[in-house]
């Protein structure tokens, strides 16, 4: 399976030699051995000539905005309309948000504020692709939310923070999620830290990196992606 990456934004400049970038990330997740690989500079303009390039695409997270006008947002969208229901696709945090919006929801800058540090999830449909569904526990970094449901989506997963965390399209091949099963829990806190005061107030910041104390669900995540993968392709 050829499997497209998305790259819509990378993390500080600082983290990348320690945890590499997104799509290394999602590399790792996923194996780097169980997929033909192939990024694309979505945030520099760069998209593939046509969706039967790959198999399916994952689309990665990004500290831009879906509102911001920045000149490659609109053509990544324009995209992915073209890509829904004729390759698999994936999306997480900002690519959780960029195909909803492309597939007719509203994103906002949310006034709750930013979710940061580890949540939990209600899963509320157990789809083919899970073990199971009992709650997840995953890293979040976002202040935009997905407020909407889209024309045809289901939602999978919720807290009480986030409603719309997780979205399915059963007829279109395509899911997303708002939590980053990709972080690993050193880089989240790294990332927590270089955004300490600057983003986060101390408080908060402090909470978020307690919360890593307690086991998460990244690698059953990164199963649920994979067998999706093999279902949507």
């Amino acid at each position: 399976m050829k499997l497209g990456i998305l790259k819509t934004g990378r993390p500080p400049s600082p983290c990348i030699p320690l945890y590499g970038t997104y799509p290394d990330m999602f590399r790792h997740l996923l194996g780097e051995e169980a997929y033909g690989w192939r990024t694309y500079a979505a945030d520099e303009g760069e998209l593939p000539a046509s969706p039967s390039e790959c198999d399916g695409y994952l689309i990665t997270g990004s500290s831009a905005g879906i509102y911001e006008d920045l000149p490659w947002i609109a053509p990544a969208e324009e995209f992915l309309r073209a890509a829904k229901g004729k390759s698999a696709l994936v999306g997480v945090c900002f690519g959780h948000q960029l195909m909803a919006h492309a597939f007719g929801a509203e994103v906002i800058k949310s006034p709750k504020g930013w979710g940061v540090g580890e949540h939990e999830y209600r899963v509320l449909i157990r789809e083919p692709w899970m073990d199971s569904d009992a709650p997840i526990r995953l890293p979040a970094s976002h202040q935009d939310q997905v407020v909407s449901l889209p024309p045809g989506a289901e939602v999978f997963a919720a807290s009480d923070f986030t409603p719309f965390a997780g979205l399915v399209w059963p007829d279109a091949r395509a899911l997303s999620i708002q939590p980053h099963p990709e972080f690993e829990p050193a880089y989240a806190i790294d990332l927590i830290e270089h955004r300490r005061d600057a983003v986060y107030p101390k408080d908060q910041a402090d909470r978020a990196v307690a919360s890593f104390e307690a086991p998460d669900d990244r690698a059953r995540v990164g199963r649920w992606i994979a067998n999706f993968l093999k279902v949507a392709t």
